[in-house]
């Protein structure tokens, strides 16, 4: 399977942390988001891996290396993300995983999504009792499968939020890219990529994959970044120490070094 990560924005309510960089090479600890992702792409045994880069691409590809693939889109400024996908439109068809590049999270999430019976499905954090506002990607959930997905969906009627990692089958990688043509086709051009999921979903069963705890987060603003170093990176370093200790495996160094540290590296 492919992996692609849609890394083209500049993250504009980000740049307080970032400055000019891309919001995918924002370090969390001691490394970034992009090389965080890769890594965690490569622990699960996919190795064909695109990134869609836009904004200071050069910068992209110098850290992702001679062995990622890198689709520029030049548009960067005045599309988002199911534009992005639609320009690795030819990379798809014989199925893959889409990540966006400012999501933070446990590996564990990616291996159950891609491990998953069902070829066509995304991650999903179920509701625990949050408040929804107008900015999560909120999910309407039935059977087992997607129903509706949009930040415009009412909170009441959600489910849980997007985290913003999906997988699609050979077959189901055909319908979708079908349906990010049409959407474009309609004008959809500064549309998020969870629209084509919505339209997907009234073709296709898109099967939801919880998070069952494992820790994650979506980072789009200062303080997200801030709780991303401060509580969300340790509580995933936590959770690796403990499957060691299970084990009986021995902690490395570096590892109990880092536990319960506030690494705020940009």
């Amino acid at each position: 399977m492919r992996a692609v990560i849609l890394a083209a924005g500049r993250g504009n309510r980000f740049r307080d942390v970032t400055g000019d960089r891309p919001k995918c090479l924002a370090r969390i600890g001691d490394r970034t988001l992009l090389e965080r992702q890769i890594r965690a792409l490569r622990s699960c045994g996919v190795e064909s891996i695109v990134v869609v880069a836009g904004h200071r691409a050069a910068d992209v590809r110098r850290a992702c290396g001679p062995t990622i693939d890198i689709v520029v889109n030049t548009r960067y400024e005045s599309t988002n993300s199911l534009y992005s996908l639609w320009l690795a439109r030819d990379l798809l068809l014989d199925g893959f995983v889409v990540l966006n590049c400012d999501v933070l999270f446990h590996q564990q999430l990616l291996s159950d999504l891609l491990t998953a019976r069902d070829e066509d499905a995304l991650l999903m954090a179920a509701r625990r009792g949050q408040t929804y506002s107008d900015e999560e990607m909120k999910i309407r959930v039935r059977g087992g499968c997607v129903a509706d997905i949009a930040k415009t969906l009412d909170p009441a009627d959600a489910d849980g939020e997007n985290v913003g990692i999906a997988k699609f089958g050979e077959t189901g990688a055909a319908v979708l890219v079908e349906e990010v043509n049409q959407a474009l086709a309609e004008g959809g051009v500064r549309d998020w990529l969870p629209a084509a999921f919505a339209r997907f979903a009234r073709r296709r069963p898109l099967r939801v994959v919880e998070t069952r705890g494992f820790p994650w987060t979506e980072i789009d603003f200062p303080e997200d970044y801030w709780r991303a170093c401060a509580e969300v990176l340790p509580a995933i370093t936590e959770r690796d120490q403990d499957r060691l200790r299970r084990r009986g495996d021995q902690i490395p160094p570096q590892a109990a070094a880092g536990a319960g540290r506030t690494l705020h590296h940009v």
